[in-house]
């Protein structure tokens, strides 16, 4: 199965996953994009052909549908200028488990991406216990979870699958995720969809998924000797990198210290 984000210890880790790699994206950013208002105003709008009363999930999924989209069509965006052939990936909402071309996934795996489907997978209870089990509430930090996985579907798109040999690469190959993350937050802000305190949902976001931190939480000890992902700090480091630089080409993880 593709990167993940875990909601516990082992979830979206390597022995779930089929790993991509570093292969570094050039070009600049692009100035426009899709148009909106902040992102605090996509969560009013209710899902297309849904009744809220019937459906409790609908505003998360419409919410999540936005996102996605305008995370996707961004870098679309970047692959076009920089002369590059973007094919889209699918996204699916589930609860509880799913089914893809990666095999089945419990909610323990968490948000996902997959491959061979090109598909990214978000448990929508992973963001309920994002923000009541791990603190970190807000809609940024749900749009940092998806920018994260459409991330592991352009490092797919580069056609980098089969390089990761270990474990360190595995975690890099998270943190460059992290970063693309980031680069999508600096188009968006360009483009005025960020309120005051959105960028700090994000950073609350990723220390939240630092393997230190549910480590700490779950097992009430730290082993970095089974990290998948970065401690909370690596993860906060790469999006702000990417945040503050705007640049693909910034988020080289596989180079020097992380």
């Amino acid at each position: 199965m593709g990167g993940g984000i875990p909601i516990g210890v082992g979830g979206g880790g390597l022995g779930l996953v089929l790993l991509l790699v570093i292969a570094l994206l050039t070009g600049n950013v692009p100035g426009g994009g899709s148009s909106g208002g902040p992102l605090d105003a996509f969560p009013t709008v209710q899902a297309t052909g849904t009744n809220p009363v019937e459906d409790p999930d609908a505003t998360l999924k419409d919410f999540s549908d936005r996102v996605f989209t305008d995370v996707d069509n961004t870098w679309a965006q970047i692959f076009q200028q920089t002369g590059k052939t973007y094919n889209h990936p699918r996204l699916v909402l589930f609860t509880q488990g799913t089914q893809s071309a990666c095999g089945g996934a419990s909610s323990a795996v968490g948000p996902h991406y997959c491959p061979p489907d090109q598909t990214v997978y978000l448990d929508l209870a992973f963001f309920r216990e994002l923000r009541d089990r791990f603190g970190a509430s807000g809609d940024f930090a749900h749009a940092y979870v998806i920018a994260h996985e459409v991330g592991h579907h352009v490092q797919n798109e580069l056609g980098i699958m089969d390089r990761v040999k270990n474990r360190e690469d595995g975690i890099r190959l998270e943190l460059q995720a992290d970063c693309l993350a980031g680069v999508w937050g600096y188009t968006a802000e360009k483009r005025g969809l960020l309120d005051p305190g959105d960028t700090r949902e994000a950073l609350d976001a990723a220390a939240a998924v630092g393997d230190d931190r549910i480590q700490q939480q779950t097992q009430g000890r730290v082993t970095p000797e089974n990290w998948t992902h970065g401690s909370s700090e690596q993860r906060m480091k790469w999006f702000t990198r990417g945040m503050n630089k705007g640049d693909p080409a910034a988020c080289d993880t596989f180079s020097g210290e992380i």
